[in-house]
């Protein structure tokens, strides 16, 4: 018979994960849940201070490891995969989180904008898991494959409008970056690394709170549940994603957001 303990499905122990974008909001989740899953953990941010401070932080809950560095440049995926090599030489989970927003009415969104959003939401994920398909293979086999999750998002699912201005290239690129993850399933799964996204809504975060200061009531009455997400309930599907629990899903794209994206109700803006 198979073996259907908690501890033999979601048991994280003697795995090496990593973190983009770990220093806050739901990079920070997904870091904590790993690491009491038994993980260890590295995680990334471009602010220094910030990520060392928050590796600190989240050390209480077992060994976590800051390595600075700027996923939005190639010369800083350079140095972060220069820096875990020196410390790993294989990586079991990669998690990329890392990512901005930017809204702005149609007629004045710049550019700029545009292509700063892309860059980092899409394309710094996909050189960052092909830098580190060595380090991945060195963890995957058949039975327990190593794992890449990608953060998209429910607005990469509909059209968002409750912040009453236009995230354009926000949604277009969580978007991308779920079709990026089937694409990267379909080559991976071959070399036994399942590539799966979650698609969050609204949880509590930096990048939430001037939505949430000013239209919260709209954002819990657009979800189904009636209420923003938890932390626990993020670091959860993380979780099952990277355990062996997990081991079977691969290509998926998992909306995390109470129901809010399967929900018509839109705010004229």
């Amino acid at each position: 018979m198979p073996q259907m303990d908690l501890e033999t499905l979601f048991s994280l122990k003697d795995k090496v994960a990593l973190v983009t974008g770990g220093s806050r909001g739901i990079g920070k989740m997904i870091a904590q849940g790993l690491l009491q899953a038994g993980a260890k953990v590295y995680i990334t941010a471009r602010k220094k201070a910030a990520c060392i401070e928050a590796a600190a932080e989240l050390s209480a809950f077992g060994p976590c490891i800051a390595l600075p560095a700027d996923v939005g440049t190639a010369g800083g995926r350079t140095e972060l995969l220069k820096m875990f090599r020196e410390q790993e030489d294989k990586l079991h989970i990669l998690i990329n989180n890392a990512g901005t927003t930017w809204g702005e009415s149609l007629e004045k969104y710049p550019d700029e904008a545009f292509e700063k959003v892309m860059n980092l939401n899409v394309s710094a994920i996909f050189s960052l898991t092909r830098d580190f398909i060595h380090l991945l293979e060195q963890a995957a086999s058949p039975e327990d494959p190593a794992r890449v999750i990608n953060i998209g998002s429910m607005d990469g699912l509909h059209t968002p409008t409750v912040s009453r201005v236009g995230t354009y290239a926000y949604s277009s690129s969580k978007a991308a970056v779920h079709h990026l993850t089937r694409n990267l399933a379909v080559t991976l799964g071959l070399r036994q690394i399942t590539v799966n996204a979650i698609a969050p809504g609204f949880f509590p975060s930096r990048m939430t709170d001037f939505v949430f200061d000013k239209y919260l009531p709209d954002i819990e009455e657009n979800s189904l549940l009636k209420r923003v997400g938890k932390p626990e309930e993020m670091a959860a599907v993380a979780i099952y994603l990277c355990s062996r629990g997990g081991a079977y899903t691969n290509g998926a794209v998992i909306p995390v957001d109470g129901g809010t994206s399967i929900n018509h109700q839109h705010v004229k803006f």
